[in-house]
């Protein structure tokens, strides 16, 4: 497989992204935090090639990337106050909240009751969400190496397994996005990244 790398402010970008994902296919993108792999969510094919594409073990669990919050509601079933909280405070930004997955996310995006979701605050990866709805989005790396902060770190590892990587120039992040668990009770740190436990803490006082 050919792998087409464009800027992501290209024109034709966004529209070439779109027909890539609606065909089924994987596109690497930039967020706030790494480059993202993605699939239409509710494809549940797409969503089970992204683990071919990165030599993933398929028992684990893909984010949802959403570009505002009229989505959520499309991933996610009960979002308790909390969570409301956490997000309206770090939305868009690099925190993924795990919370009830809605009934039409496929068992390829996450085997669990829960999935975790997002809004990246990156201009044109929103507009791209927005377009294409939610995305199932996991960094854009081989299993076990180091996420990418760059496109031509994407083509290096991913080349010729993906149709398309959008290039933003370097994500200002580098770090995958903290990972909070708001679907039991009291809210659980299951990875601190960029937001720390402290701001989270202090968000929720």
């Amino acid at each position: 497989m050919e792998t087409k790398i464009l800027s992501i402010t290209d024109p034709d970008a966004l529209a070439l992204a779109i027909d890539v994902l609606t065909a089924g296919g994987l596109v690497a993108f930039p967020t706030d935090t790494v480059y993202g792999l993605g699939a239409l969510a509710f494809d549940a094919r797409a969503a089970a090639s992204i683990y071919e594409a990165k030599g993933r073990g398929a028992d684990k669990a893909i984010a949802v990337l959403v570009g505002d919050f009229e989505q959520l509601g499309q991933v996610a079933l009960g979002v308790n106050s909390t969570c409301q909280k956490l997000a309206r405070r770090f939305w868009p930004g690099p925190l993924t909240v795990v919370v009830p997955h809605h009934p039409s996310i496929p068992e390829a995006v996450t085997p669990y009751t829960t999935v975790g979701v997002r809004i990246p605050d990156f201009g044109p990866t929103r507009e791209l969400l927005r377009l294409t709805g939610p995305l199932a989005v996991s960094s854009a790396n081989l299993s076990g190496q180091a996420s990418p902060v760059t496109a031509l770190e994407v083509q290096a590892q991913l080349g010729g397994r993906i149709a398309l990587i959008l290039d933003g120039g370097v994500t200002p992040g580098g770090v995958p996005s903290t990972v909070v668990d708001c679907s039991q009770g009291e809210p659980r740190v299951l990875r601190e990244g960029p937001i720390t436990l402290e701001q989270i803490v202090n968000a929720l006082a």
